[in-house]
Parts: C-alpha cells; sequence; structure tokens
C-alpha cells in the first residue's frame, strides 16, 4: 500500500495528540449550545442504538443545508427498504432531522475527527455506502470508511475557487483524500473541473439535489393566522439576510411606504439570534420580534421572523422576496426555495454559492438581479404597486425551477450501484 502523504500523517498524528483534550472542548461547547449535552458521546463515536440488521448508507451533512438537499435521497433509499443513517454535525441540523427524517433513517452527531472516535463510529456501524454532501472533508473518516471497504460518493459536491487555491497548496493531500471516494458527482462544470485538478478519479456533474427538493413545508394554521393579521397590507420580504443586508434593506422600507401606506417589511435573518441587532437596526421603526410570541401587531413595520424553520410560512405570505446572501460576498442562498412556491426572486450579485439556479430563475423572470438599494426600491415598488405582475414574476420564478433537476435520480443510481456491487471488508 502507498506510504500516505506527509500531510496525512501530521494530520493523524495531530488529532490524535488532541484527542485526550476532545471531552472538555465537547462540554464547554455543550454550555454554549453548540452541542447537545445529552448526546454529546456520539461526538465521540458512540453509538446511541444498535446497527440494523442489512444494507446501511451513511449519509453526511455538515449542518442544516446539506441535511435538507439530501432529504430526497434519504426520502427515497429508506422507501426501498435501505437503512439511512444520517449524521452532522451541528444541534439545529439534528433537530431538524429527528422531526423530518422518515421511517428507516435515523440521525447521529458525526464524530469529531480523531483516529479514536472515527474507528469506534466505523466499526459499529459498518456502513456499505456513505454520501457526503458538498464538500465536508474530514480525512481520518473518510480515509477510515474507505479502508474498511465502505463505497464512498461525494454527492452534490461543491468547491469554491477560494477553497480550490487553497487545496492546490496541499495537492497530495487533497488527492489522498479524493481517491477515497469511488465518485464525485459535481453541481457543474466549473466545479468537476475543480475536482479534477485536485485528483479525484470518476467526477460527474449531474447538477444540484436542491434543484430536486420539495416545497418547504409549513403549518397552515400559523399562515392562517398571519394572512388574518396582515389584512390588506403590502409585504417585502427579506430572507435569509447577513449583516449589511439589513441595513440596505431598511431604507427601502423607509422610501417604499412613502408610496405605499402601511407596508409590512418581513426580515428573515439567516441567523436567528440576531434578531434583536436587527431590532436595535430598526431604530424608531416600529419592530416585532416573532420569538418574542403574541399575534402581529398593525402597527408593525417590521416583523423580524428570528426563528428556525418557518421559512415556508414566509415564502408563501409574500409575491416575491430578496434572497440574502447575494448583496454581500456570502455566495447567495437557495433562490428555489421560494421560486418553488411560486414566490419571485431578487437577488444581489453574489450569487456563486447557487449560480446555475439563479441564473435560472433569472432568466425566466427577465429580471431579478438587484445591486443596490435604490434597484430594489425601482423594482419593489413597481411590484408592490401591480399584483398581476408580481403574480407573473412568481409563476415565471416556479417554471425556472421546474427546468432544473434530476440530480436525486442520478444520485440513488449511483447508491444501487454501490450496494449491488458492495463486499465490506
Amino acid at each position: 500500500m502507498a506510504r500516505a502523504p506527509l500531510g496525512i500523517l501530521a494530520y493523524r498524528a495531530a488529532t490524535a495528540l488532541l484527542a485526550p483534550a476532545a471531552p472538555l472542548l465537547l462540554r464547554q461547547r455543550g454550555r454554549q449550545g453548540k452541542e447537545h449535552r445529552d448526546r454529546a458521546a456520539e461526538r465521540l463515536g458512540q453509538a446511541r442504538m444498535a446497527r440494523p440488521q442489512g444494507k446501511l448508507v451513511w449519509v453526511h451533512g455538515a449542518s442544516v443545508g446539506e441535511c435538507i438537499a439530501a432529504l430526497p435521497v434519504i426520502e427515497q433509499l429508506a422507501a426501498k427498504g435501505v437503512h439511512v443513517l444520517v449524521t452532522s454535525g451541528t444541534v439545529t441540523s439534528a433537530e431538524l432531522m429527528e422531526e423530518r427524517l422518515p421511517k428507516g433513517a435515523f440521525h447521529q452527531f458525526v464524530p469529531i475527527d480523531t483516529p479514536g472516535a472515527t474507528a469506534r463510529f466505523l466499526d459499529h456501524w459498518r456502513p456499505d455506502a456513505g454520501l457526503f454532501v458538498d464538500s465536508d472533508l474530514w480525512p481520518n473518516l473518510i480515509l477510515g470508511a474507505h479502508a474498511r471497504g465502505a463505497k464512498l460518493a461525494l454527492v452534490n459536491a461543491r468547491m469554491s475557487q477560494r477553497s480550490f487555491e487553497g487545496w492546490r497548496w496541499a495537492k497530495k493531500t487533497a488527492h489522498a483524500i479524493l481517491a477515497a471516494f469511488d465518485v464525485c458527482l459535481a453541481q457543474d462544470d466549473e466545479i468537476a473541473a475543480r475536482f479534477r485538478v485536485l485528483g479525484a478519479p470518476d467526477v460527474r456533474v449531474i447538477g444540484s439535489l436542491k434543484e430536486d427538493a420539495p416545497p418547504l413545508p409549513y403549518e397552515p394554521e400559523k399562515l392562517a393566522e398571519l394572512k388574518t393579521a396582515i389584512g390588506a397590507r403590502p409585504v417585502l420580504l427579506a430572507a435569509q439576510t447577513h449583516p449589511g443586508e439589513d441595513e440596505t434593506i431598511l431604507p427601502v422600507h423607509d422610501a417604499l411606504r412613502g408610496t405605499h401606506p402601511g407596508l409590512l417589511t418581513i426580515v428573515v435573518p439567516r441567523h436567528p439570534a440576531r434578531g434583536a441587532d436587527i431590532a436595535m437596526l430598526c431604530d424608531t421603526r416600529k419592530a416585532q420580534l416573532r420569538s418574542a410570541g403574541g399575534p402581529l401587531l398593525a402597527d408593525t413595520a417590521v416583523y423580524i421572523a428570528d426563528t428556525l424553520n418557518e421559512l415556508g410560512l414566509f415564502y408563501r405570505l409574500a409575491p416575491f422576496a430578496f434572497v440574502g446572501g447575494s448583496l454581500v460576498p456570502v455566495g447567495g442562498h437557495n433562490p428555489l426555495e421560494p421560486a418553488r412556491l411560486h414566490c419571485g426572486v431578487l437577488g444581489g450579485p453574489h450569487t456563486y454559492n447557487s449560480a446555475t439556479a439563479f441564473a435560472a430563475i433569472f432568466a425566466e423572470q427577465g429580471l431579478g438581479l438587484v445591486r443596490s438599494s435604490t434597484d430594489i426600491i425601482a423594482l419593489a415598488g413597481r411590484l408592490l404597486g401591480d399584483s398581476s405582475e408580481a403574480k407573473a414574476l412568481g409563476d415565471a420564478a416556479a417554471r425556472g425551477a421546474a427546468a432544473l433537476g434530476g440530480a436525486v435520480e442520478k444520485t440513488i443510481a449511483v447508491v444501487d450501484d454501490f450496494l449491488a456491487d458492495h463486499a465490506p471488508a
């Protein structure tokens, strides 16, 4: 067997040396709410249930976005009678998976990437196949699974130019990790080229799993309650916002309220913990935090939806939405989520995380790119003043989203091949 590159050997040695400090670190993170305090043992590779008999497919996503993207794959595998182990590293993703995983699928926290924790995890679960979603690459975990004979795929694979440039400085290490994957299913040609340069052996372009995701869920009674509270008021929705974008949206609200009295602006921050900060930014504007409870008030000007897993609710309330992470260089959040619900999409120039989806939706809409508060004021003002144009924009967004797809079925086909061919070590 070829000797591992120096980068891998150094990483293994460093993680082995740091392993004794892991329980203390996990306890500290638990006190900060960053770890599930009752399930910390899972992070050390200890399972909370027995491995089920039969074929087991392991799906790993770093956090909420990756897990949601993988849900259609998980659901189809579970429907075939395949056991599915889902791992992630955040408390919010664990809570979401506990709510939404189908029968036959179950969640465990991913072990920290030390030799001991990953060995305990892999020796217990013995996955027949493993799917790593996006680009959460943990060397000990991946190489350990490969050494035990698991068939591995990097699915919904993406890599930014910045990450690519970083990996090129450690090309032998990158090649050692990527060579453990039997196949790399990339989102687009540009991403595929980066993985090929770094040594992934079988790279295929199949699109994004997010393009096949089902519409976001919602609670009908909450939607009815909000619709009643809003009544005939016009609504401006800014979803998944980051610092720098709220400061843009609030002046938009001020400008539009002059021509659209009674305007309600709903801000859904990407990170709910920012709700209080956004309320402070509102200054003299009448702001209300959803997390505080209570009904939406008639004189509320800015409603800050600082809660989790309610985007499906707000995309159903508004005829169009500004999708955040796009006016600041975050890369843009998933525009397919509003588009599938016939909610028109506005977004800034920084859309590289979902470039294909934004391009398809903007092309079908014929508009949507906004670079400043001035652009948003002009376009949002026009749409708020013409409900038929706003509806047409939402319908066009839905057509743009529908034109994309197929990644889930292609991913399932790869897993079927894995399970048919697999003879575990």
